[in-house]
């Protein structure tokens, strides 16, 4: 079948090489950007300098210590893994066993493609009231429970409900397309639940980051985020690893690189960047964890990821005393004063975020080897990267965020460990998250 793909009059689809090009040269007055040894992730590396430079949010040693410990535990008491994503109601999940061939592959990796493309910003200012945007839909793929879901559930809801109703919401041909996809579609596929006053925010950006990321995925890889991934195995003769993944996912679209400069330096977040490949990771992961992964046949090196800087998993950072603000950012957060994108405070947030969740990892993976060392756990002998991707930012990050959204309107917040008290989330609105 033959796709017309419309753009605007003026506008060349950008391909490849052309975004290649311009990630080069998006200097805005600083030096161009530094390269970085294979397997260092610049996002770990730039946030460690950003959070010395700003000065204002900073991880916090005693409780990073005593959350590691909570969060190991909790995570071994839930039996906390790559696989849980595949528990979720809401998710899509390829078959098995797994088969490059299976429509499922291709169905799933365009879905969790779609789904991170528009993962960003659903905070809303009517947070735990009625008319919060809400989409309603079915609990889940095997429930006939009608609720109305919000935050990040409310897109993938109004993404399941769309390829419920018909609507091929997920092939890139379709939504890079203004002819077969117009605006008008895009938001009835985001229509509100009937007790919602509000709509999704900033619906315009997310129609303009369909079309771009469907042109892009259209011109240069065959119409599907699966062609994007037989590209990256060609190109690392399938011993690619995640952080590869991430790095060409940067270089190849515009919207993905979340990325600030900061007193002349750039600093990488690629919250959406990472959780792209993090989702792929885990919705493929094998049933057994010494089979070899089929995006990542050589191994994934996940640990080499950080977390996914957001506003929500801040938030619970610092209930738990892995942050400290002082107090003036603590003032900014409790009277809900609006952060710009790529202000001091709100890359101070984040990038300290970054830090403090890769120090949290480190004393996981301490507790774990005295553990072995005093005989507590009978684990054997380990592969380095594997012994290291067993601790991973992108799983701790994975358990934080819903143990934030279990907790979320809980005067108390967590149990069972100290804490501070519960804080606003910080508030910017971006198409980074």
């Amino acid at each position: 079948m033959t796709v017309t793909i419309t753009t605007k009059p003026h506008e060349k689809p950008q391909t490849n090489g052309d975004v290649k090009r311009d990630h080069a040269a998006q200097v805005d007055g600083a030096q161009i950007r530094p390269t970085y040894d294979e397997g260092v992730n610049p996002v770990l590396e730039t946030s460690k300098w950003a959070v010395e430079a700003i000065g204002l949010a900073r991880p916090n040693e005693d409780g990073i210590r005593s959350a590691a410990k909570y969060i190991h535990a909790q995570m071994q008491r839930e039996s906390y893994a790559p696989r849980t994503w595949r528990t979720h109601p809401l998710h899509i999940c390829p078959a098995e066993p797994f088969s490059w061939k299976d429509p499922s592959t291709h169905a799933c990796l365009n879905w969790i493609f779609l789904i991170s493309s528009l993962n960003f910003s659903f905070w809303s200012e009517l947070e735990g009231q009625h008319g919060r945007y809400g989409v309603e839909w079915r609990e889940g793929w095997d429930s006939d429970r009608m609720v109305v879901h919000t935050g990040y559930w409310s897109l993938v809801a109004a993404i399941d409900r769309a390829l419920e109703d018909g609507i091929p919401i997920t092939d890139p041909a379709f939504y890079a397309s203004e002819t077969r996809c117009p605006d008008s579609l895009i938001e009835h596929v985001f229509r509100p639940a009937a007790q919602s006053t509000e709509g999704i925010p900033l619906l315009h950006e997310r129609v303009r980051v369909l079309r771009e990321v469907g042109v892009i995925l259209c011109s240069d890889f065959g119409g599907s985020f699966c062609g994007f991934i037989e590209a990256f195995r060609r190109r690392y003769e399938d011993r690619g690893s995640a952080l590869q993944l991430v790095k060409m996912v940067a270089d190849t679209f515009p919207s993905f690189r979340d990325e600030h400069m900061y007193d002349r330096r750039r600093v990488y977040i690629w919250k959406r960047t990472q959780i792209l490949v993090a989702e792929a990771w885990a919705a493929f992961y094998p049933e057994h964890a010494s089979h070899p992964h089929p995006l990542f046949p050589a191994g994934a090196r996940i640990h080499e990821l950080t977390m996914f800087a957001d506003y929500r998993v801040p938030q619970i950072l610092h209930h738990l005393r892995i942050l400290s603000y002082p107090p003036s950012l603590v003032k900014l957060l409790n009277t809900r004063t609006p952060l710009a994108s790529g202000s001091p405070e709100e890359l101070s947030i984040r990038a300290a975020s970054i830090v403090a969740v890769e120090r949290v990892r480190r004393e996981i993976l301490r507790i774990v080897a005295d553990a072995r060392r005093s005989g507590v756990d009978g684990g054997g002998e380990e592969d380095v990267d594997e012994a290291e991707d067993a601790v991973s930012s992108v799983v701790i990050d994975f358990y934080l965020w819903d143990l934030a959204k279990r907790v979320e309107g809980r005067p108390d917040g967590v149990e069972g460990i100290e804490s501070a008290g519960m804080l606003p989330i910080h508030r910017t609105r971006s198409i980074w998250y």
